[in-house]
């Protein structure tokens, strides 16, 4: 079972191995007068998949032989990141509603005391957990190259450094879906699960059982700035 990236549907795949093999089927039958004519175009096209994938296999076993394999993962992985992060800093624009943070905090059993109050620095680290982390591969570590915490602070808001055709498309689209979670989760640990299953984190870390202790038990006082000295001096970093 997989998940489709578009319809976010869950379907049934076959292993990719089988597509050779029935590939190998057709031409077999062809070979031994044992189609149908209705069934010929299957064979013309199965010899054409069957180049194809003789073709693609050359070329991955050289890679491999070379070396090169990582290269091209590389270069992928380096597309992937410019369709999403721009190479010059935008203007600023509100991407995150409000909504999303006071669900945050609400799971979280904290006082909700509008967005003009500062967060506590734990809420940056759920940003990127729920959303960044989620949107594409190594998009958090390219973010803290192109946006650097210096002194305490970002020069700019993360989503600022975001394209307008991928980046920012991708982004509403998946804090509609968060939002929604947020909306009918009952607790932290429901919502991260719904979130798991979901939107798997890209850089493939998964959140085991002892972590989700630690982290989502038990819920922080109402106003943590002031009960807690972890929370005691942060400073005004933004977290979108």
């Amino acid at each position: 079972m997989y998940r489709d990236d578009k319809s976010r549907a869950v379907a049934h795949g076959l292993e990719a191995t089988l597509l050779p093999k029935v590939c190998r089927a057709l031409r077999d039958l062809r070979r031994d007068d044992k189609l149908h004519p209705s069934q010929e175009s299957f064979a013309d096209q199965a010899e054409l998949i069957a180049d194809g994938l003789t073709e693609v296999g050359i070329i991955g076993l050289v890679d491999e032989a070379t070396g090169y394999q990582e290269v091209r993962d590389k270069q992928a992985l380096q597309e992937i990141l410019d369709r999403f992060l721009r190479k010059s800093l935008a203007g600023w624009a509100k991407r995150f509603p409000d909504e999303f943070y006071f669900h945050i905090y609400r799971l979280r059993g904290w006082a909700w005391k509008g967005r003009g109050v500062n967060p506590p620095q734990i809420v940056a680290h759920y940003t990127k957990d729920l959303v960044y982390h989620r949107l594409a591969p190594n998009l958090v570590e390219e973010l803290d190259k192109l946006n650097p915490i210096v002194n305490g602070r970002r020069r700019a808001k993360n989503t600022q450094w975001l394209t307008e055709d991928v980046g920012h498309p991708a982004l509403n689209a998946h804090l509609h879906a968060i939002v929604g979670f947020q909306h009918v989760a009952t607790s932290w640990e429901q919502l991260m699960s719904m979130t798991d299953t979901a939107f798997p984190r890209q850089d493939g870390t998964l959140r085991l059982p002892f972590f989700a202790e630690v982290i989502d038990q038990p819920a922080l006082p109402s106003d943590p700035s002031e009960s807690l000295p972890l929370f005691a001096h942060f400073r005004d970093v933004p977290q979108e």
